[in-house]
């Protein structure tokens, strides 16, 4: 099996043409090969990942015996490092300007149908209250790329504010950031700033199409934008998300790419990515989806999902309303951690929800539930809705997060952190049927505590959370 580990930062090393097309060629000529197949699926029982040529080839797998082993096993590994937890979160968008020409965004700056808007610092406040009220304790942070309206000094004004509000007893105690692609210096800034995970999407890893796609503005730069994660490590954010919008290019192609992206990350700095994201192309103002033929469907998204949780065990996968509660069930089970609940993809959409003729949205959602009502869906299903930032908090980011992970000890932090939180929505946010059936889990979960120390303290803090007192964390 080739091993392709390069350490230096250049993208045409790190993401070589040839060996993604060396992948894929070799995953189909091996697809049928059950003893090579079932050899990886043993390998991966271990939580210690697989190579992108051994993902590649299970993505070729067509028996139908393997391929239910395959779903098993994700759900195991998942289940093994995550528990039952689900990490909730909410995108804010910030400002829809941009300079740039991405053909799939409706925020493209030739687009003079979709109404522009950049939140004040006020409008912020508004949106945050709004999310606090919801129960949200953890937002990504999004806006288009624009150096007038939407500078870096724009977004680390924006991130203070609202790490200032504080509303009843809401607040948002971890705030991650999806911008575009910048400078090492303004990555130090960020990180400065107390950001959790930055994130980044690649769109596509095939650069002819990468290019054509972004026809003009910064990020029709390749290399500057694929190398983004490069300069933000080096800059000191040590948690980062990758990702790929599935049906931009051929999935096989992108599925390498995103895989050995991660791989470089680990090779380089000693840390991987700590997310992962899977998004798929959805309608949106200004864009067809009928001109993206590559389009995955369903069950292969369920497919890449749960290899992608065998090949990196230890990452966040995070699925957004983009995707409808059928598909989110689907993939919750077998690889994803982390959900969006009651999103709004509009600039002020949280305060006031958007008229057709004043869409800002930069694309449609298909899961349009209120958040208490996605909590309650999780709860019915057996999952834990965390709302938890501790780890962010406490410093437990980076390669102190994987060795803890790694070693099997962020159970310890993550199991009682995720209680205590789901305990604060309980109290403070939830409708009374979601309150019953979430103390119900509770009461369940805390009997799988094993340490007993841990156990206690988790107790006590519970406890306290009824008689008025918040932010208990392990």
């Amino acid at each position: 099996m080739v091993t392709y580990h390069p350490a230096s930062g250049k993208t045409e090393e790190f993401i070589c043409h040839q060996e993604i097309m060396d992948t894929i060629e070799y995953a189909k000529a091996n697809k049928h090969d059950r003893a090579l197949l079932l050899s990886i699926l043993a390998k991966a029982r271990a939580c210690q990942g697989i190579s992108h040529r051994e993902a590649a080839l299970l993505l070729e797998c067509e028996d139908e015996t393997i391929l239910q082993e395959l779903f098993a096993l994700a759900k195991a590994i998942k289940e093994k490092i995550f528990g039952r937890r689900i990490v909730m979160f909410a995108p804010l968008y910030l400002s829809n300007y941009c300079v740039n020409g991405c053909t799939y965004c409706p925020y493209h700056y030739q687009n003079k149908h979709i109404r522009r808007k950049k939140l004040s610092q006020a409008e912020i406040k508004q949106e945050v209250i709004a999310l606090q009220d919801m129960g949200h304790k953890r937002l990504a942070l999004e806006t288009g790329e624009d150096p007038v309206w939407a500078p870096i000094e724009y977004v680390l004004e924006s991130i203070q504010t609202i790490y200032g509000i504080h509303h009843k007893n809401g607040a948002i105690r971890r705030v991650n950031v999806n911008i575009a692609a910048t400078t090492t210096e303004n990555y130090k800034k960020l990180h400065e700033a107390g950001i959790g995970t930055y994130i980044l999407f690649q769109e596509t890893y095939h650069q002819p199409t990468y290019e054509k796609l972004h026809v003009a503005g910064p990020k029709h730069h390749y290399a500057y934008h694929t190398e983004a994660m490069d300069r933000a490590m080096a800059g000191g954010i040590d948690d980062v998300g990758i990702g790929v919008l599935f049906g931009l290019y051929q999935y096989r192609y992108d599925f390498a790419g995103l895989l050995m992206h991660a791989e470089h990350l680990e090779a380089r700095f000693g840390v991987g990515p700590h997310t992962i994201s899977v998004p798929r192309i959805r309608p949106a103002d200004d864009i067809d989806v009928n001109q993206f033929p590559d389009a995955i469907t369903d069950d292969l998204f369920k497919k890449i999902v749960a290899i992608l949780r065998i090949f990196a065990p230890y990452a966040g996968i995070i699925v957004s309303t983009r995707e409808s509660e059928h598909s989110r069930a689907e993939v919750l089970e077998i690889g994803v951690s982390q959900i969006s609940g009651a999103s709004s993809t509009s600039v002020g959409g949280y305060v006031e929800k958007e008229k057709v003729e004043d869409n800002s949205a930069q694309f449609d959602v298909s899961d349009n539930r209120t958040l208490d009502e996605v909590i309650y869906w999780l709860l019915t299903l057996g999952y834990v809705p965390s709302f938890c930032t501790a780890c962010y908090r406490e410093g437990r980011t980076g390669d102190r997060f994987m060795r803890l992970a790694k070693s099997g000890q962020i159970r310890n932090v993550c199991q009682p952190n995720s209680l205590m939180t789901l305990k604060e929505y309980l109290l403070d946010y939830a409708a009374p049927a979601t309150r019953k059936l979430g103390e119900q889990i509770i009461a369940e979960e805390m009997q799988n505590i094993v340490n007993p120390v841990v156990k206690a303290k988790a107790q006590q803090y519970l406890e306290q959370l009824e008689d008025g007192r918040r932010d208990f964390r392990f």
